[in-house]
């Protein structure tokens, strides 16, 4: 079994017997099902799962479910035998996004308080905006990433002590020896192939075929590109477009989306988008990077820039898409391949998975830095730099970007494939793979206001 570090989070809260339904959000194929299957089934001795996608698509008991009388009456129907008491009994509502109005009764479940809930579901970002009826503080939202850098190392032989070896290095600042560093960026390159959806995980673990992992890999980007496009029938082919331009995108210089190539139309702005991109965004199926020129913490108080990059939420499909079955542009550093793209979203997805919202620095005049993360213990921006080749201490435009006094930058970070750790200023150099030891608080939401 892979292990997700979620489960922790899954877990404490159904103990803590918490009033609010925790609602587990993510894109799909990420392992949201299976996790709360397994952690459920092992607090509790009756285990209810509904699935509402496929209710919806078999018997529809639950279609016009709006009390929580009715709710119990169709639960009871499944599942009657086990639906006992509160502290023995767990119900599960699987893709609750089938269903918008359960959302809305979530919070009269949680009230009744009959039985301990949980619910998952993908898109619950688009659903939610189109509800009417919010419940209020009764419900407690996580997301859901594919593994993350860390928990690959651990599903491919490292323990949780080497692991907190590696964290207490990094915080001390200490660099590698020559052998661990190397071992290191060989899991690293790895990960950059199979990436962290569970599959494409799993099939590495049990084949090392690199042809299975692929075909897991595209048979995944082609449902997350089939299933943008179903749930919108209006926009869906600006939303395929979007979704499709992301990879070519990545090999541009500035890696932005550009408004204009979407439909190839002259003239389009950021703005005619604004909705397609929340999709794919909400689903949880691409990662956005907001631009901002003039940044202080806390960024998302900083008035931004119309300007976004998109990147996909998985590495191992981006790197299936630009290099196939062809292993040795990653595993060999092949020289001519240039890896930054890949880098990029291997940075994008480890500071999302640990709570950063992204932002990334773009000027004129002094160019673009690739991240930008508040700290929480300075009050202060830290900006990171991604750099794939060897010449990785060049980097003009974040050097004016720490050297301008209105910015009150304290620190500074430029992950690459060097092993040493070393600092120039205020800029930091470290090795590529401490970017799974950025973390910050879970990203959670709370509470949603009744409109």
């Amino acid at each position: 079994m892979l292990y997700r570090k979620i489960s922790r989070l899954i877990e404490d809260h159904l103990r803590a017997q918490d009033p609010r339904i925790l609602l587990v959000d993510g894109a799909r194929q990420v392992g949201k099902t299976y996790i709360i299957r397994y952690v459920g089934k092992q607090l509790f001795e009756n285990f209810i799962e509904v699935n509402m996608v496929e209710d919806s698509l078999g018997e529809r008991l639950f279609a016009q479910t709006r009390s929580v009388e009715d709710f119990y009456l169709q639960l009871s129907m499944l599942h009657g035998d086990k639906m006992k008491e509160k502290r023995n009994t767990l119900v599960f509502l699987d893709e609750i996004q089938a269903y918008p109005q359960l959302l809305t009764l979530l919070k009269f479940l949680a009230q009744d308080g009959r039985f301990t809930y949980i619910a998952s579901g993908s898109l619950l970002g688009v659903t939610l905006a189109q509800t009417t009826s919010i419940p209020m503080g009764s419900i407690r939202k996580v997301r859901m990433y594919p593994l993350d850098l860390e928990e690959f190392l651990l599903a491919n032989g490292l323990n949780k002590t080497a692991i907190s070896t590696l964290r207490r290095k990094f915080q001390a600042r200490q660099a590698l020896d020559e052998a661990t560093h190397n071992k290191m960026m060989d899991l690293f390159r790895k990960y950059l192939l199979v990436g962290g959806l569970p599959d494409a995980v799993n099939a590495f673990l049990e084949s090392r075929n690199i042809q299975r992992v692929r075909e897991v890999q595209r048979e995944i980007h082609d449902y997350y590109a089939a299933d943008a496009s179903k749930y919108d029938a209006g926009r869906k082919l600006k939303i395929r477009r979007i979704y499709d331009l992301i990879p070519s995108n990545m090999e541009n210089r500035k890696k932005r989306v550009v408004a204009q190539q979407i439909e190839n139309k002259r003239g389009k702005t950021f703005g005619d988008y604004q909705d397609e991109f929340e999709y794919l965004i909400s689903a949880g199926i691409a990662l956005n990077v907001q631009a901002v020129s003039n940044p202080h913490f806390p960024l998302a108080e900083t008035e931004g820039k119309n300007l976004l990059k998109l990147y996909l939420n998985d590495v191992g499909i981006l790197s299936a898409l630009l290099y196939g079955n062809n292993i040795r542009a990653i595993l060999e550093d092949v020289r001519s391949i240039n890896l930054g793209s890949v880098y990029e979203t291997v940075v994008a997805s480890e500071l999302a998975a640990h709570g950063h919202k992204l932002f990334y620095y773009d000027n004129r005049n002094r160019g673009e830095v690739d991240y930008l993360i508040d700290d929480y213990n300075s009050l202060s921006v830290v900006p990171i730099e991604v750099k794939s080749g060897k010449d990785y201490t060049v980097h003009s435009a974040l050097n004016h970007f720490v050297n301008n006094e209105e910015y009150h930058i304290q620190t500074a970070f430029v992950l690459s494939n060097t092993r040493e750790i070393t600092e120039k200023g205020k800029i930091t150099y470290l090795p590529i793979y401490d970017i799974m030891f950025f973390e910050n608080q879970p990203a959670e939401e709370n509470t949603y206001l009744i409109p």
